[in-house]
């Protein structure tokens, strides 16, 4: 697989587009980690997510709540935030989430490294200043390398 695979956005709204398009790509179970200095748009890319899987809600950061439920039209959004975390998330019952009928989103998983499932996609976003972003791709396990092989073919996404 192309050690290669990131895009540069030029906008908040773009990058939020590139999210649409990759949340076409998404199954239940799927597991997608952000990982990004503060104001690297992880938010505004789960914004995006959520908007392709069909969510009307407005979706903000679950930064004292941790996690946040959306029922899209096509899969359920899982959106989780462990900045705050300090022992893992080992009590709190993830798997039940990795393991749903939804999409789960990780800011800050480093925090529970030890409990993030082997198989997923890392996404790290980056400022190149102050609305450009570098979104890089990192695929983890087979139906990750294949998503995003189709994700890179899409004529939607340029990069």
């Amino acid at each position: 697989m192309n050690d290669n695979l990131q895009i540069t956005t030029q906008s908040p709204e773009e990058s939020m587009d590139i999210a649409a398009v990759l949340a076409q790509f998404l199954q239940a179970g799927d597991v997608l980690t952000l990982e990004g200095d503060l104001g690297a748009g992880k938010t505004s890319f789960t914004k995006g997510l959520a908007r392709g899987l069909g969510v009307k809600r407005t979706v903000n950061s679950p930064t004292f709540t941790i996690i946040k439920e959306y029922q899209g039209t096509n899969l359920p959004l899982y959106h989780m935030d462990v900045y705050r975390l300090e022992d893992g998330g080992e009590d709190m019952g993830l798997e039940e989430y990795f393991d749903g009928e939804g999409v789960t989103v990780i800011e800050w998983p480093s925090m529970i490294e030890d409990e993030l499932p082997p198989a997923r996609l890392q996404l790290s976003l980056r400022h190149l200043d102050d609305t450009k972003r570098q979104i890089r791709f990192t695929p983890i396990g087979e139906r990750y390398i294949t998503m995003c092989k189709e994700f890179f073919n899409d004529e939607r996404v340029s990069h």
